[in-house]
């Protein structure tokens, strides 16, 4: 009875639970690239690009300390933050694997088609954060210019794309998985969002129709 007591009196955010799974990705990188090996470019960029963007996503918060007011602001129970740190943690890291167990010389062309798909896909999300955060400071009502103007959901947009960055750099149709869960994933919570910001915003139909929902010019 009393191990049942403490674990259902376990409470953390879903934003450090995040944070902590960020760190295992970390984690699982530098494993998979002890046990395997670094052999090519491929698992030198793979790193780069993973592990950099694992620590920018901790470094947010401390340069706009702000964001964990704003952001996973639930509480979850240890059913919960296991559940966050297998898929967060660990699954994220399942292209790694791949970009880690692939044997053939990655190609200048992945290279100049995964790079930039990153760098853009970085600066599309961070500054859709920047510019919805400040917004939310000055209590501006709905975000619909900027960044935010032809995209409704462009932070997304901009996740999707780095994750896509790192399929590609593994080389391997398996890797995609990960992309493809996190735009399921981000489809539920469109839908969920654009309920409630619907009943919300009295401006959101006319920014409905002059805008698409996460891909531009197509949904």
């Amino acid at each position: 009875m009393q191990t049942t007591d403490e674990s259902s009196s376990f409470q953390i955010s879903q934003l450090t639970a995040i944070n902590i799974a960020k760190i295992i990705t970390i984690l699982c990188l530098i494993a998979l690239s002890i046990v395997y090996g670094i052999n090519d470019e491929r698992q030198v960029i793979y790193l780069c690009l993973h592990i950099s963007y694992c620590l920018w996503w901790l470094l947010e918060q401390l340069l706009f300390p702000q964001r964990r007011q704003q952001i996973f602001t639930e509480k979850v129970g240890i059913a919960g933050f296991i559940l966050i740190l297998l898929f967060i943690g660990v699954f994220y890291a399942l292209p790694g694997y791949f970009a880690f167990t692939n044997s053939e010389p990655i190609t200048y062309l992945t290279i100049a088609i995964a790079v930039p798909v990153y760098i853009f896909g970085s600066l599309i999300n961070t500054g859709a954060d920047v510019q919805k955060m400040v917004a939310k400071s000055f209590q501006s009502g709905l975000v619909q210019d900027g960044i935010w103007r032809s995209v409704r959901h462009v932070n997304y947009l901009g996740d999707l794309m780095r994750y896509l960055s790192f399929s590609i750099i593994a080389g391997s149709w398996w890797a995609f998985i990960l992309p493809l869960v996190i735009t399921i994933f981000y489809i539920q919570r469109i839908i969920q969002k654009e309920q409630s910001m619907s009943n919300k915003y009295p401006d959101f139909a006319n920014y409905q129709q002059n805008s698409t929902r996460l891909i531009p010019w197509i949904w």
